[in-house]
């Protein structure tokens, strides 16, 4: 058996009567082109999975959220299906339906549109492993452990 080591992201779904904030990403190298979680990123050296969602948020929204406005929704181990260290991950998603500003895209050269989707009617081209979370939200299904690409 051989140990992995997981990369650590926070993603936070911004939510306002039944509609999520996503982002459409670009220029990332990385699912360019897909909506997805309107602020999110790896966890740094020495935060935990709550200040990497705050900070996020600050960032990548220009909004502020307080610990106590952030519910979490979901832990998700997912990988690629390949053992490459990168794709070997543990994501902490977190809603929040209470923070400070107007969301705005702050790294506009990463972020081409923010839009509010209705959590029946997300758009076609939403990451999978972030449409089960959304999913899950929908569902009322908080709190749950789930699992992508095993």
């Amino acid at each position: 058996m051989t140990r992995v080591s997981l990369v650590p992201a926070s993603y936070v779904f911004l939510l306002r009567s039944g509609a999520v904030l996503l982002q459409l990403r670009q220029n990332t190298g990385y699912m360019d082109g897909y909506w997805t979680a309107g602020a999110a990123g790896h966890i740094e050296l020495g935060e935990t999975a709550v200040d990497a969602a705050i900070r996020e948020s600050r960032e990548e929204l220009g909004v502020i959220v307080e610990p106590a406005g952030l519910k979490a929704s979901t832990v998700m181990q997912r990988t690629d299906g390949t053992a490459r260290p990168r794709e070997q991950r543990v994501d902490w998603f977190f809603t929040c339906d209470s923070w400070t500003g107007e969301p705005q895209i702050l790294e506009p050269h990463k972020c081409a549109e923010l839009a509010w989707f209705d959590l029946d009617a997300l758009p076609e081209r939403v990451p999978d492993y972030e449409k089960l979370a959304l999913q899950a939200i929908r569902d009322g299904r908080a709190s749950s452990l789930l699992s992508f690409g095993f």
